[in-house]
Formats: C-alpha cells, sequence, structure tokens
C-alpha cells in the first residue's frame, strides 16, 4: 500500500456543517484580502442600508462569514472546529446549522435596528451559542444543569462588564445574542428527544 493510501484513509470528514463552515470563513478572509477590503463591506458584515437592496438582506446572514483580521478569525475557528463537532454528533448538522442561522439572523437584525453607525462581522456570536449549547449537552428531563448556571452566570456578567468598561471595538451584543440562541435552542432540542 502506498504512503499516500495510508494517509487519506487515516483522514475523516467528521463534522462536515463545522467543516464547511470553517471553509466558508477562510475563503471569505482571502477573498477580502483580494479585494482590498471590499468584499466584506459589500457581502460579509452587517449595517443600516436599504431594505430594497437586496445584499442588505443576505449580509444579514453572511455577516457572520466576515472578519477584520486573520487573528480574529483563528480565534473563533479554533472554538467552532474545538466545540462544533462534539455538537453536530449529538444534534445533527441540520440542527447545528439551524442554531448557526438563527444567530446569525438574530445578530444581524439587532446590530441592524439597534446599531445602525456600526458594522458588524465575525463569527463571535456562534462561537458564544456553541459554548452556552456545549454546556447543556447532558440535561436530564426537567433539570437544569449547575454547570449550565455558571457558564451563564459567568458569561453574561463578563459580556455585560466589558460592554460598559471596555473601550474596544468587539460587539459584545453579539456574543449576548449569541450566548442566548444556544441556551434557547439547545434546551428545546433537548426537550424534542435530541438528549445524549
Amino acid at each position: 500500500m502506498s504512503q499516500h493510501k495510508k494517509l487519506s484513509s487515516r483522514l475523516a470528514f467528521n463534522s462536515p456543517a463545522v467543516l464547511g463552515f470553517a471553509g466558508i470563513c477562510l475563503a471569505a478572509m482571502v477573498l477580502n484580502g483580494l479585494t482590498g477590503g471590499d468584499s466584506n463591506r459589500l457581502l460579509f458584515s452587517v449595517y443600516r442600508a436599504p431594505l430594497s437592496d437586496p445584499l442588505t438582506w443576505l449580509r444579514m446572514v453572511c455577516h457572520v462569514f466576515g472578519h477584520a483580521d486573520w487573528n480574529y478569525l483563528l480565534n473563533n475557528m479554533m472554538y467552532i472546529l474545538i466545540l462544533g463537532p462534539m455538537l453536530e454528533e449529538k444534534y445533527g448538522s441540520a440542527d447545528l446549522i439551524l442554531v448557526m442561522l438563527a444567530t446569525a439572523l438574530l445578530t444581524g437584525l439587532i446590530n441592524f435596528v439597534f446599531f445602525p453607525g456600526t458594522m458588524l462581522l465575525g463569527a463571535s456570536g456562534i462561537v458564544f451559542a456553541m459554548i452556552l449549547l456545549s454546556s447543556i449537552t447532558r440535561t436530564r428531563e426537567g433539570a437544569i444543569p449547575v454547570t449550565f448556571l455558571l457558564v451563564a452566570i459567568l458569561y453574561i456578567g463578563q459580556q455585560v462588564w466589558q460592554a460598559v468598561a471596555v473601550r474596544d471595538n468587539v460587539s459584545y451584543m453579539a456574543h449576548i445574542a449569541g450566548g442566548a440562541v444556544g441556551a434557547g435552542l439547545g434546551f428545546a432540542l433537548n426537550r424534542a428527544g435530541k438528549r445524549g
């Protein structure tokens, strides 16, 4: 058997939704570099724009693929590649895509309505959805895990503190909204019988 065949037999495309998402984010980052930032402004960020423009609606979801720089992209992808496969194995690709889509849409709409002068991009809302979702993956009927409560309290407290005390370009609203989507859909999916 050739060395190439041995190597290829060890690779497993184990998490198609997560790997596909990461691949799109990588392609968007490369495209943004090639266009001098134009692709992020045109497709991969959300901001107040006319609702009659079809790209406004596309950006409402596609902003999660764009990233301001390589460091931001790599930090988000590290969390997504760690948490995502476990969640995709438990809930399935379709439900994980639903969580990512709901997070993108909610954070896009909130930014569009409440922060008209701010351009939002990046997958950090999805990261925080996955963090909260992963903290409730083993839930008994009617039970709220203590680990979930601790993660939620620490996480929300940290995000509120940073939103008030730290002046940077991070959207803490996207983190909080993403966490809310992850927690809400996690409890809903567990109730629907997707428990581990």
